[in-house]
């Protein structure tokens, strides 16, 4: 199975024989590609009922439920990676629902389009009106994004939720990465890719007398 870039490098981070859960799983591709390949299980959480029957047919373990209602099904550490590609734009309340990933998964991975591209900032900035692009092709009137964030406010807000990031990539919209995204991701990455975790609790030694 030929699998897009960026699902491709979410499949790199992901350890062989881990239990993993995909928030917003679309057709089931990724699961599915992980259970064939590295002898993962695992759920997804979908809305859209034609996914749903897509998810049936690939034999992927699929819930249907909306994202914003959180994750309360599931309990703490219930699994090893939560994944939400593509999605994180549209939740309500993003901040939440990270640290929902992080309560009942040991590390998350997001994929989301990044705001701070050159594009986006060139509509801004040289036409003054919200930007369409590759990434982004809606109007404003019509999107379902409705927290669109750059890569600097995400890590942003991994600081303030007190999160680690442990990888980062940018790649475009057709899934292709390059060393200038890599290199600067806020301004040339259409779409941002982050594995993250919790930041381990600091033990402080007792003082010795």
């Amino acid at each position: 199975m030929d699998l897009r870039t960026d699902l491709a490098l979410i499949s790199e981070w992901i350890a062989e024989g881990s239990h993993v859960l995909d928030l917003g799983c679309g057709d089931g591709t990724l699961l599915a590609h992980l259970r064939d390949t590295c002898q993962v299980t695992g759920y997804g959480l979908e809305i859209d009922e034609d996914n749903i029957a897509l998810c049936i047919q690939a034999r992927v373990n699929v819930i249907q439920t909306d994202l914003n209602q959180g994750l309360s099904d599931f309990a703490d550490d219930s699994f090893d990676y939560v994944v939400m590609t593509q999605a994180l734009q549209s939740i309500h309340r993003p901040d939440l629902l990270l640290m929902e990933m992080l309560r009942v998964g040991r590390e998350g991975i997001v994929t989301f389009p990044n705001f701070g591209h050159w594009r986006a900032r060139s509509s801004l900035l040289f036409r003054g009106v919200m930007p369409t692009s590759r990434a982004l092709p809606s109007e404003w009137y019509n999107t379902e994004n409705i927290h669109l964030c750059t890569v600097r406010d995400f890590e942003k807000l991994c600081d303030t939720l007190n999160i680690e990031v442990l990888q980062r990539t940018a790649v475009d919209t057709t899934h292709h990465t390059s060393w200038f995204m890599r290199l600067v991701p806020n301004l040339f990455g259409e779409i941002a890719l982050y594995r993250f975790r919790s930041k381990p609790v600091k033990r402080i030694s007792p003082s010795k007398s």
